[in-house]
């Protein structure tokens, strides 16, 4: 089955459907069920903030991810996936070698189901779990207390509020309470110390974290940066509370292995390398009307694309075929050098030195 679906053929609990046009699906999304449920009783969905839209001062460099996203064709396993952490509110650990659209597949989903700006945390070796939940700048808060003139005794002006010098980071945002699930996208967790994927388990179960700096002050409510732009939130007694569940999507390019613990809390995806009915719809999507390439040459180079892989054992990403493709059609196919540097540097194995 393709992405290419009919009405009639696509299953009832299906919310995305890897159709690239945005829907208002996600309202047809059950309730979470009761051991992931995290909406107190009394809180009704018209009174949470809906996901901000893409900023229109920012769109222009974010225009070639929302492309990735309306153009991305999942398979049906993906989707049947994708729909089972959306209905189970649990994270999906998405695996696969590099290239093969592990990180495209969040920004499908956030797209199509209008889910807002996908918050984005790329792993180090380095990272943290409080990076990931917020960033609070002690320093220019201490140094904008020095700039403020002293009072009529000649102490020392007052702090400025908190608000302004703390910033949620992309797991924080996620778990602000949202009308719908946000689309929390923690890339290469395979990247991460040892420590990591254990730490987010008790933050993913529990659905909050309380911020330390806010819970101590008087004042029950604190006004916080979020991650999106010019993005706030308020907080109570500095704990952030999710109502619906993020759909967290972690990468990995299998460098290592994960504890059970967190593997039994996750869905598992494992996302191969394409065949050539995926790569032909994934070149129609992406080339199409001008910028469409002969047929002849389409198949060809798909061919040679899939030989390398499989008869040279060439480690290939799925936008170095686009990239091959779009020179292509720009006439460097035309004559033999033309195609012999598309070969060579265009579907350059990422391993070759």
């Amino acid at each position: 089955m393709t992405t290419a679906q009919d009405d009639a053929a696509i299953p009832d609990w299906w919310i995305y459907r890897s159709a690239g046009t945005p829907h208002d699906g996600i309202h047809d999304l059950p309730d979470a069920p009761p051991w992931r449920s995290f909406r107190r009783e009394d809180e009704g969905r018209a009174e949470l903030p809906v996901p901000p839209e893409m900023d229109t001062s920012t769109a222009a460099r974010k225009l070639g991810r929302a492309h990735q996203a309306a153009a991305y064709q999942a398979d049906e396993k993906e989707i049947h996936l994708v729909n089972m952490a959306l209905h189970l509110r649990r994270p999906l650990l998405v695996t696969g070698p590099p290239g093969v659209g592990k990180s495209t597949l969040a920004y499908s989903v956030a797209h199509e189901l209008r889910l807002g700006p996908v918050l984005h945390w790329p792993i180090t070796s380095r990272s943290t779990l409080r990076e990931g939940q917020y960033h609070y700048d002690a320093i220019g808060r201490l140094q904008d207390t020095g700039l403020r003139p002293a009072g009529a005794d000649g102490r020392p002006g007052t702090a400025p509020g908190i608000g302004p010098y703390l910033r949620l980071g992309p797991l924080g945002t996620a778990l602000v309470p949202w009308d719908r699930p946000r689309v929390l996208l923690v890339d290469e967790i395979d990247k991460a110390d040892l420590d990591l994927p254990n730490d987010l388990l008790t933050v993913f179960e529990e659905g909050e974290f309380v911020i330390p700096e806010l819970s101590r002050l008087d004042d029950e409510q604190a006004r916080v940066m979020t991650a999106d732009d010019e993005g706030w939130a308020a907080l109570h007694r500095g704990r952030v509370r999710c109502t619906e569940f993020p759909l967290v999507v972690l990468t990995s390019n299998e460098e290592r292995e994960f504890p059970p613990a967190f593997l039994r809390r996750c869905l598992r995806l494992e996302i191969p390398r394409p065949g050539p009915d995926k790569l032909a719809r994934m070149v129609a999507a992406h080339l199409s009307g001008p910028a469409a390439v002969p047929a002849e040459v389409r198949e060809r180079l798909i061919a040679r694309f899939l030989a390398k892989q499989q008869e040279e054992g060439a480690d290939l990403a799925n936008d170095q075929l686009l990239n091959a493709l779009l020179m292509a059609g720009r006439g460097l196919w035309d004559e033999h050098a033309g195609q012999q540097l598309v070969d060579r540097h265009l579907l350059r194995s990422l391993e070759e030195r």
